[in-house]
């Protein structure tokens, strides 16, 4: 089940979801692969810092952070990957991880890559290594606001 504060902001603004329970898995696409989720439909939330404050940068679970991209996105020279112990204490009710994309909730701001705006709905992690959530994009990108910007370096 998805975290609490998630599931509440959700049902307090009337939003349509639908959790999909799989086998344990700690990676985006091990947990896509799990659910029969195509990876590149699957978004994963990387933790970052922006000029030492945390954000989140969201894409498909099958590409990589362009840390150049995102820097230019973000109009800053200092950014990083940011440790578990940055934010592990951020997400109550989160396992390690597993931390949606709903970085207005825990005041951060979020990024996207506009690749995951191409599809009807998004699926990814609220909170559990054995739950996904999938949502319409459209409420998504409606009640997170996040800044769309290109991000991704693909592996493919």
């Amino acid at each position: 089940m998805p975290i609490q504060k998630l599931r509440d902001f959700l049902d307090a603004r009337g939003v349509d979801y639908h959790t999909i329970s799989h086998q344990p898995a700690y990676t985006s696409q091990d947990s896509a692969a799990s659910a029969h989720i195509p990876g590149r439909e699957m978004a994963k939330t990387v933790m970052v810092t922006i000029d030492g404050r945390l954000a989140m940068a969201v894409l498909p679970a099958l590409c990589s952070l362009d840390f150049v991209k995102l820097a230019s996105a973000a109009g800053s020279d200092d950014v990083r990957l940011a440790s578990e112990g940055d934010f592990a204490d951020m997400f109550p009710g989160c396992e390690v991880g597993a931390m949606p994309p709903f970085g207005h909730l825990y005041g951060m701001k979020t990024y996207l890559d506009p690749e995951l705006a191409e599809d009807r709905e998004l699926v990814f992690t609220a909170g559990s290594h054995q739950e996904l959530l999938r949502m319409l994009y459209r409420d998504y990108e409606r009640l997170e606001q996040p800044v769309i910007t290109p991000l991704s370096a693909s592996v493919r």
